[in-house]
């Protein structure tokens, strides 16, 4: 097996949010604009014109036609319905977990994490021959409040993806043709070895654990991707997803007309008998399914359980799995005719409210007792806003933080084990991060969209116990604008979470929850504590896409994100009337709090260096002037690449979007990285070349 690539790099940092003027020259011209007051339409070459903020006030859609990653165009806000929902109301909540029915099942902090298509991954985790170092500080947020972070890299794309050897230009991924024979523009991919190691070093870096999937394109099954990750990333690798959306095969054309549940258990089968002859394989009981996504075979995937399908497998099942959206953009990605566009406008409110979450678990509530009964995790295995790329000013706002923390709550009430949010390249709106465009990284960051705030504040939720169990409050007589939830961790109340899907920048429909905690309601003692610690999700609007804060940090706007939260930590203490038995909490319009109760949840949540427990410094890579530099001499002496084997490895696209190639990285590099980090230089340092490792 060739050995890979090592360097440890990123983009970023040459852009900060301090203005500044640059000159932009076009077929039609040169303009001079301020960074700060056109970055959309600076990283995204539709205008030479400063950007501004668009509006949208009546039905129809945005006049834009830029990269939908940065689409510019703010919704307003949905109107306070009238009556409004009381602004001041109590809750009840024992303080033991006995007391309580309709608890969940224990859960992890690493419950919500992320679903990168294939065709894309080195988009996020590379570039070129570099691990993106933004990304590595992304997840290492997570990992701090959650103690991992679950990733999965597969999609459409892993249906017909086949290994080479190497491919041309050092990439260790390229995209092929477009596969004719499925409506869904789904790329061939070949892939490399180095693809593994690269995610074998992001998990020494941060203690990622991946997703993977087998090709299920037909019968003559490959199984290079289930040898070499077993091989390579052992037990942080959690699963091989064994079929993507097989409910799907027969409208997209990936089967026979009529492919049915049956179609699909046989096939299974005969993976198993292979799966089980590789020798090459040494866990057998790694596979995932059947990741269906409600459509041709019904609703749920009670259909595929009849058949008996997990009786049958037991043997190879480590999951059961299910992929759902609760709308889609496809009308606009694939225009027919006779599948008129959904209008975002109209559809936004419907993503503000507790029954979004409800309707969206509804479906699988049987399933996930199913799954209990069977002994199996049962995961969310994609979601996000939308399919087909999300709605802008939906997918890509505050709205969709909101939703994001009351669907993955209500999924973990529900017993799922576990979510991951989708990620789909340059061309889609509903992206947790994002790079920038390849031919704008000289000069701009990353950008994180909202929906990767909800992740935070669900790991902080979960925490890293193990044992946290969460209850469906359902308060202020079930509104479904003020929604909360409690969290017992270790048999006793710890946190709660209050969301007010409202958006009043006015204030008058903040509300004020009155929480009490035990007594004789509960046949227990009063156990309210004397104070009580407080972080907050605030943005000034749901339509809001840049200025969002956690606990008075920000990730920073688009193209400002190096991955690191920027500012001081901001945590509330509240003090309780334990003669009154209560605690009050204020939940701004719109906005989350998260309330730490116990001593041990007061106690984390103060997170050691600002929530930041690993970072990694960075630079620009693409940037050959004003940057950290590594003497060329030493360089040459150190098996470095010269400045023409760099430009060998020129950044380029693979394919509309802007998909970059990447190299990859060796497994044991916590030496170099040292020296990368404790050696920067100014805002950091880059490490071009190949090291024998």
């Amino acid at each position: 097996m060739p050995r890979p690539l090592l360097c440890l790099a990123a983009l970023g940092l040459l852009a900060t949010s301090a203005s500044a003027d640059i000159t932009i020259y076009g077929q039609l011209g040169q303009t001079t604009i301020n960074l700060s007051a056109a970055t959309a339409a600076a990283a995204l070459g539709t205008s030479t014109a400063p950007a501004t903020t668009s509006f949208v006030t009546t039905p129809g859609p945005p006049q834009y036609t830029g990269l939908a990653a940065y689409n510019p165009v703010i919704y307003q806000a949905p109107a306070i319905p009238n009556p409004a929902p009381a602004n001041a109301f109590s809750i009840g909540v024992a303080h033991a977990a006995s007391n309580v029915n309709a608890l969940s099942i224990p859960q992890s902090g690493t419950f919500l994490g992320f679903s990168i298509e294939l065709s894309v991954a080195t988009q996020l985790s590379t570039c070129l021959t570099n691990i993106n170092v933004p990304f590595l500080n992304l997840i290492s947020l997570l990992v701090e409040r959650a103690g991992a972070i679950h990733i999965r890299v597969g999609g459409n794309s892993q249906e017909d993806a086949f290994l080479v050897d190497n491919l041309s230009d050092g990439r260790i991924l390229e995209k092929g043709p477009i596969n004719p024979n499925v409506p869904t523009s789904t790329p061939v991919v070949m892939w490399t070895p180095d693809l593994i190691y690269m995610l074998g070093n992001i998990s020494s870096l941060t203690n990622a654990k991946w997703y993977l999937g087998v090709p299920f394109n037909d019968t003559n099954f490959r199984f290079q991707m289930a040898e070499i990750s077993q091989a390579v990333l052992g037990d942080r690798l959690l699963g091989l997803q064994a079929g993507n959306e097989p409910d799907l095969y027969g409208s997209h054309l990936a089967r026979q007309q009529g492919y049915s549940q049956f179609d699909y258990y046989g096939e299974f089968g005969l993976l198993t008998q292979a799966f089980q002859a590789d020798s090459n394989v040494p866990v057998k009981k790694s596979l995932i399914a059947p990741s269906v996504q409600g459509a041709d075979w019904g609703p749920n995937p009670e259909a595929v359980w009849n058949t008996g399908f997990v009786a049958a497998y037991d043997a190879y099942l480590a999951f059961l799995s299910v992929e759902h959206y609760p709308s889609d953009n496809c009308a606009v990605l694939f225009p027919d005719p006779n599948n008129k566009p959904k209008d975002p406008l109209a559809l936004l409110p419907t993503y503000l409210t507790h029954q979004a979450g409800l309707n969206l678990v509804s479906t699988y509530l049987n399933s996930t007792m199913f799954a209990q009964t069977v002994n199996k995790p049962f995961l969310m295995f994609e979601t996000n806003t939308a399919s087909c790329g999300g709605f802008p000013g939906i997918s890509d706002a505050f709205t969709s933080a909101l939703w994001g923390v009351d669907y993955g709550l209500q999924m973990a009430h529900s017993n799922f084990s576990g979510a991951l949010f989708h990620f789909g390249g340059q061309n889609v709106s509903y992206n947790p991060f994002i790079p920038p465009p390849t031919n704008e990284s000289h000069v701009h960051q990353w950008t994180a969209g909202p929906l990767f705030y909800s992740t935070l504040v669900v790991a902080e939720a979960l925490g890293t116990s193990n044992t946290s169990r969460v209850l469906d409050l359902q308060p202020n007589n079930q509104n479904e604008l003020t929604p909360a939830y409690a969290i017992y961790e270790k048999d006793v109340l710890a946190k709660m979470v209050l969301i007010n899907f409202m958006s009043d920048p006015s204030g008058a429909n903040d509300y004020t929850a009155t929480i009490f905690i035990g007594g004789s309601g509960f046949n227990e003692a009063n156990s309210v504590p004397a104070t009580a610690k407080v972080k907050y999700l605030l943005a000034p609007s749901v339509s809001e896409k840049d200025n969002v804060t956690w606990a008075g940090q920000t990730l920073g706007g688009r193209f400002e994100v190096d991955g690191r939260l920027k500012g001081d930590v901001v945590i509330d203490t509240i003090n309780c009337d334990q003669t009154a038995n209560s605690c009050q909490v204020k939940v701004p319009a719109p906005g989350v709090a998260l309330v730490f109760f116990s001593d041990d949840a007061q106690a984390a949540a103060s997170l050691p260096n600002n929530g930041e427990a690993q970072t990694f410094a960075t630079t620009a890579v693409t940037k050959v002037v004003n940057t950290a530099t590594i003497d060329p001499k030493v360089l040459a002496t150190a098996q470095g690449m010269s400045g023409s084997d760099r430009a060998k490895f020129g950044e380029a696209g693979t394919s509309q979007g802007g998909a970059n190639a990447a190299g990859a990285v060796r497994a044991s590099v916590r030496g170099v990285l040292a020296a990368v980090v404790l050696g920067a230089v100014g805002g950091g340092a880059v490490l071009f070349g190949r090291l024998a490792l």
